[in-house]
This record gives C-alpha cells, structure tokens and sequence, in this order.
C-alpha cells in the first residue's frame, strides 16, 4: 500500500462517457473516490512498466547461466571476420 503525500500537482483527464461511468462504478465497488481509485491503478501500473525496464528475476541457475554467458570468451563467426578484413568502401 502507498503512503499518502500531500497532492500539490494536478493531471487533468478527458474521457468519454462510458469510461467514466466505468471508473466512477469501479471506484465505487472499491468504496473510493474516482481520482484515488484512477491514481492508484495508474501509480500501479506505472510501477509494473518501470519494473519490467529495471528488474531481471531469475533462477540461481538461470543467473549462474547468464553469468557464464557474460563472462565467456567472445565468438566472432568467421564471415563476419572475412568481412572485417576486406578493404571498406572508403579505404
């Protein structure tokens, strides 16, 4: 649960008839008002997004693996090889 702070910024939301009556019905039935039930289920939202961008949850030996996988020795194949030791367009 989020610790409430002092509201001091406004977010101004236009939407149509049917979502509002959506969102005032759900806020009811989660016995809230409309703009904490919206607040919540966006900050909620806003939380899953940014997780997924800084939070990699793996198994020991999935992260084992991964560790293995960074550590090893880089394979350059060998076409792209040739193509690193042929003459570039420029030189």
């Amino acid at each position: 649960m989020r610790t409430r702070s002092t509201r001091t910024e406004k977010l101004d939301l236009r939407v149509s008839p049917r979502h509002k009556d959506l969102l005032r019905a759900a806020a009811e039935a989660s016995r809230k008002s409309v703009s904490d039930f919206v607040l919540e289920s966006a900050l909620t939202k806003a939380d899953e997004v940014l997780a997924d961008q800084r939070v990699i949850a793996l198994s020991p030996d999935a992260w084992a693996a991964f560790q293995a996988a960074l550590d090893a020795p880089t394979k350059v194949p060998a076409r792209l090889s040739r193509l690193f030791s042929e003459p570039g367009l420029l030189g």
